[in-house]
């Protein structure tokens, strides 16, 4: 009796812990506005808001929001960006080559969920660290998108496509639109689902998991799946945007999406994730990268802000985590 009342005293503190640090983000969202607002002219209009601050960040939380299931279970995905690629340019290739638009889109899906299979089967039944095979598979899909189209562009793209990803529903961009409703439907998995719940507790402890007769192995190669396909979806969506597909298509994305989740509040030890505040760190990333490139910062200090930020998150985690 002891135990459940310490165990549930602990997840209320945690869930505490979790209420507060996404009021803590909104209120820094907040603030920021009313500065940058007062300070940066250009910063406060309705086009900058949607389009110089939401598309990024929407590109941002689709990716995050995978890489956020994996961080869950003490795993980590570098290679997020090179799968991107390489689903972008096989799913363009075959639009231009007069495949219908939505069996290439399921094609490039598909490409994104093998990807992410193949990760999560060297971690698991192989049993390689996560970060060597991610580094080792973000230079084989890499290699792989740049021979398949010999380092070049594939362009003109269908207009059928563009329109239906990359153009608006009421005024809204559609990326942003699809971008909260993952959110809303990983929230809710999270949640309210056996298998959100047996993810976050392979981050607490992977062996009481297992030992419990729950296939972990099985868990953790999800995530890694849930990862490619999103890693895919996302560059899907920019490739509308941008009318043309690249090889060199999402570099540094593992970069800005680890942070958008560090920030929300999932802790790269494991156990402990949350998605509303990955697109709350994706919000805060997007708002700070909007406002350096206004001033005419240049790219390699936005580089040193983010790194900034990932470590500030790290030692909050460490601290809010009692450690």
């Amino acid at each position: 009796m002891q135990k459940t009342q310490l165990s549930s005293k602990s997840m209320n503190r945690a869930a505490v812990i979790e209420r507060l640090r996404e009021a803590g983000i909104l209120a820094i969202l907040v603030l920021g506005a009313v500065v940058f607002s007062a300070t940066v002219p250009s910063f406060f209009s309705v086009d900058n808001a949607i389009n110089g601050i939401g598309l990024s960040a929407a590109i941002n939380t689709i990716v995050a929001i995978g890489l956020t299931y994996v961080i869950m279970t003490g795993g980590i995905d570098l290679s997020v960006g090179s799968t991107a690629a390489l689903s972008a340019v096989i799913g363009a290739d075959l639009m231009q080559r007069g495949l219908p638009v939505l069996l290439a889109v399921l094609v490039a899906l598909a490409v994104g969920a093998v990807a992410g299979l193949v990760n999560g089967l060297l971690v698991t039944r192989v049993q390689l660290a996560p970060f060597i095979v991610t580094l080792g598979t973000m230079t084989f899909y890499r290699g792989l998108a740049l021979s398949y189209t010999n380092g070049q562009p594939i362009l003109s793209l269908p207009d059928v496509y563009k329109n239906a990803l990359g153009g608006t529903i009421a005024g809204l961009p559609i990326p942003l639109l699809a971008a909260l409703l993952l959110v809303g439907a990983f929230t809710l998995l999270l949640r309210y689902t056996k298998t959100g719940q047996y993810v976050l507790a392979i981050g607490g402890n992977a062996e009481a998991v297992r030992l419990s007769g729950i296939n972990v192995g099985r868990y953790i190669t999800l995530t890694y799946v849930i990862s490619g396909v999103l890693a895919a979806f996302a560059a899907l969506v920019l490739i509308a945007q941008l009318g043309a597909a690249e090889p060199i298509l999402g570099s540094g994305w593992e970069l800005s999406a680890i942070a958008a989740s560090v920030v929300g509040g999932t802790s790269l030890s494991g156990g402990k994730g949350n998605v509303v505040g990955a697109l709350l760190g994706a919000l805060l990333l997007s708002m700070l990268q909007n406002v350096l490139t206004l001033l005419g910062v240049q790219a390699f200090y936005q580089l040193l802000a983010t790194g900034a930020i990932i470590i500030g998150a790290m030692v909050i985690d460490r601290y809010t985590r009692g450690r």
